[in-house]
């Protein structure tokens, strides 16, 4: 055990993580290391035996009262050696006193609750092949045309803390395409689509209403030509459980969304997509 040296992962190390999130079956989004470095770059660690990396996890701070665990994975020949909980301490320690979630394996829970963490509510992933419509809405704009600020203010409502840099590079990366609903000059609904390693995801997908969720995800959906879509739901919001399967979408994968504490109040019921399992 005392042969693990952990350190902070430089930005393009990233990616090494985000491998090993993918031979997981976690299916990363191709920009994602990319982003995932923006909030906090020193948020991801990686632990090391003779140089080798064999553990990593991230635990990213948004400001000065809220983290996000993700990325926890000891490699296979490595488990059972207390590497991830030295590894896991480490995160831990990195957040402070900051209330901390995570998106964590179902089978976890228990362990996860021996840090302190407790259950808020489960997420589901819905995938399957939808094809492109016809024509997107006509009365949807890029996500991009409408002011940043407006955009802020609408995830506040939906996230535990604020993430203006992360948004930005998410709607700005290569390959993600947002789009929006305006309805009274006030944004009604909105999101983003991104390729990843299998197929594309969509997330964050933010609406007032299942109406207005469905219009953005049939302009995503136009906008990247249908195929292979998969969208993480949170499973008590009953319209987006609704919406993913009126689409054709069948559950592929579950997690725990957990908190060590209290969150400020989220408008769950206008989630239709999170952003992402592993920043929240």
């Amino acid at each position: 055990m005392n042969d693990l040296q952990i350190r902070n992962m430089r930005p393009e190390e990233i990616s090494l993580a985000i491998d090993w999130a993918a031979a997981e079956g976690w299916n990363p989004g191709l920009a994602d290391a990319a982003c995932f470095a923006i909030p906090d770059a020193q948020g991801f660690f990686l632990g090391e035996i003779d140089a080798e990396p064999v553990a990593t996890v991230s635990c990213v701070n948004y400001g000065a009262a809220f983290a996000f665990l993700g990325f926890y994975i000891v490699r296979a020949p490595f488990r059972g050696a207390g590497h991830g909980l030295r590894i896991w301490n480490a995160a831990i320690a990195h957040a402070g006193s900051r209330v901390i979630g995570l998106d964590g394996v179902v089978a976890q829970q228990d362990n996860y609750k021996k840090s302190g963490f407790q259950l808020a509510h489960a997420n589901i992933r819905y995938g399957g092949t939808v094809a492109a419509p016809p024509s997107p809405p006509a009365d949807v704009v890029a996500l991009e045309s409408i002011p940043f600020a407006m955009v802020e203010a609408d995830d506040a409502t939906v996230f535990p803390a604020p993430r203006s840099a992360f948004l930005r590079a998410w709607i700005d990366a290569p390959g993600h395409i947002g789009r929006a609903l305006m309805r009274d000059g006030r944004i009604a609904a909105w999101g983003v689509i991104r390729p990843c390693r299998t197929g594309r995801k969509i997330g964050p997908l933010v609406a007032d209403d299942r109406a207005g969720a469905e219009t953005i995800m049939q302009a995503l959906l136009a906008s990247a030509g249908g195929g292979e879509v998969f969208l993480d739901v949170p499973a008590v919001n009953g319209e987006a459980v609704a919406m993913a399967e009126s689409f054709g979408l069948t559950p592929v994968f579950e997690t725990a969304r957990m908190y060590t504490g209290p969150i400020r109040p989220l408008r769950l019921d206008r989630v239709f997509g999170v952003t992402s399992f592993e920043l929240g």
